[in-house]
C-alpha cells in the first residue's frame, strides 16, 4: 500500500486531481495530512518530564555465565616457518 500524502494547505488544489490520477491503481491511496503539530517537538520542560517517565530496557539476551576455554589453533608446517 502506498499513501500519497497531500499537505492540508494544498488539498483544495491537488486532492481531486491526485485521486483521479491514481484512480486505476489499487495500491495507491491519496490522503490529506491533517496533523496540527509535530509529535516529537516538545518544550524542554515536556521533554524532561517524558525522560523521567521513560524506562530503558536491555532487550538483549543475557550472556551465559562462565569463561571460554583457551583454544590453541593448529599450526601447519608452512605457516610456522
Amino acid at each position: 500500500m502506498i499513501f500519497c500524502v497531500v499537505p492540508e494547505p494544498l488539498a483544495d488544489e491537488l486532492y481531486d486531481k491526485l485521486v483521479e490520477y491514481y484512480d486505476g491503481d489499487d495500491n495507491v491511496t491519496v490522503i490529506v495530512d491533517r496533523r496540527q503539530a509535530e509529535r516529537r517537538s516538545r518544550t524542554p520542560e515536556e521533554a524532561a518530564e517524558a525522560d523521567q517517565q521513560r524506562q530503558v530496557r536491555d532487550r538483549r539476551r543475557a550472556r551465559v555465565p562462565g569463561e571460554f576455554p583457551d583454544v590453541d589453533s593448529p599450526v601447519s608446517g608452512d605457516a610456522a616457518a
